[in-house]
């Protein structure tokens, strides 16, 4: 029903049918946060909120996109000359995409483009990877361009990076292409080698959104890859996953107190997640609740990019849990959402807990979202 009026909904404004509809989820990182761009450790999971992509040939050079949820929803520009858009944010993921993957094929001309999807916007859950990563599948397929998942990847973490401005790594795009359904994804990114670890048996992903809402172009995400980049420089190595917490001990004299925290929080949060992996091999929730922990005090004091009301979150909820499952703050920071796992039978009086206090405490009301794990863009198949 959805794919229909999606189609529908195509041809009211294209005057044709889609020729492929592509889909891509957004993703939540249940442990691994800032260490992406720093060549560590992640374990994300793909998550069942998707974005979906309808695209037809055109027979000229022009590429039209039409996004469904924006005020401003159209944008055209030609392939030949691609450009930012000044006045709006969203067309930036698209036009970087698709110059992007020109560096990588030319062998595409016209598209239309519509774009729909149910990602709640400024959430921290990928909304921005999930729509490069359903654009290249859907482009691929449409031109036969036979692009790769980790091809994917690169060339969307390139669009953010340096045509929309934003420095991420690239864990979200890599598990938005390629993450596998009931599976989280330990990713290694220095060398993007990947394995599937499975969500713990008789547990469930619950992400609660605080909506505090952050922008990550234009918050302190960019300086906090400066600042590890710096200490790096300054310690000579290539990054700070060439150091463990001895060789960073060690050098602490070298370095200010707000340098030597956020490298001690990429230090300590790749061994955390590592041994994060091994505990949900092992359905060991306790340990994973433990680590979970550990991580958001570190993201806290150490790399400081929570908020009173991401942490109020976490309190309550790990309260609640009582020790039977994991919770912190997920995303960039500054805003956004806390992921948990924990026991299926727990998560009513869980959201029952945040509904009763979060409100009095913030003034703003918490979404829910019971997550499953998905498979990503890479590992699904597109619809003719």
């Amino acid at each position: 029903m959805y794919e229909q009026s999606l189609s529908d909904r195509f041809i009211e404004i294209f005057d044709c049918k889609p020729d492929i509809i592509s889909t891509a989820p957004g993703r939540v990182n249940l442990i691994g946060d800032h260490t992406d761009y720093n060549q560590g450790f992640v374990l994300p999971a793909a998550i069942h909120m998707t974005t979906t992509i309808a695209v037809s040939r055109r027979v000229d050079r022009e590429v039209h996109t039409f996004a469904q949820g924006f005020a401003k929803s159209l944008d055209q520009f030609p392939l030949d000359n691609i450009e930012t858009c000044s006045k709006e944010t969203w067309p930036n993921y698209i036009r970087g995409t698709i110059k992007y993957l020109q560096d990588v094929s030319k062998n595409f001309s016209g598209i239309n483009i519509l774009i729909s999807g149910d990602i709640p916007q400024g959430a921290g859950l990928s909304s921005s990877a999930s729509l490069e990563i359903a654009l290249l599948r859907a482009i691929s397929e449409l031109y036969q361009l036979n692009i790769k998942g980790i091809e994917a990847a690169l060339i969307g973490q390139k669009a953010e990076n340096a045509f929309v401005g934003c420095n991420c790594g690239i864990m979200d795009q890599l598990v938005v292409a390629l993450g596998l359904q009931g599976n989280a994804m330990l990713l290694d990114c220095s060398d993007l080698s990947y394995q599937d670890i499975p969500i713990p048996e008789g547990s469930t992903i619950l992400v609660v959104n605080s909506n505090v809402k952050r922008e990550l172009v234009d918050s302190e995400y960019n300086a906090r890859r400066k600042q590890c980049e710096s200490v790096a420089e300054m310690l000579s190595v290539s990054s700070l996953r060439d150091l463990d917490i001895q060789n960073l001990y060690e050098a602490k004299d070298l370095l200010s107190d707000e340098l030597f925290r956020r490298a001690r929080h990429v230090i300590t949060e790749n061994r955390r997640t590592v041994d994060a992996a091994k505990a949900m091999k092992d359905n060991d929730l306790k340990l994973l609740g433990k680590l979970m922990t550990e991580s958001h005090k570190s993201l806290r004091d150490d790399y400081e990019v929570s908020t009173k009301e991401l942490d109020f979150l976490v309190d309550i909820i790990s309260t609640e849990m009582g020790g039977t499952g994991g919770v912190r703050m997920t995303g960039g920071g500054f805003g956004g959402c806390v992921v948990s796992i924990m026991p299926k039978e727990k998560i009513s009086s869980v959201i029952c807990s945040v509904k009763t206090y979060y409100s009095k405490f913030s003034g703003i009301e918490a979404d829910f979202y019971q997550c499953t794990a998905s498979s990503g863009a890479f590992r699904r198949a597109t619809r003719a």
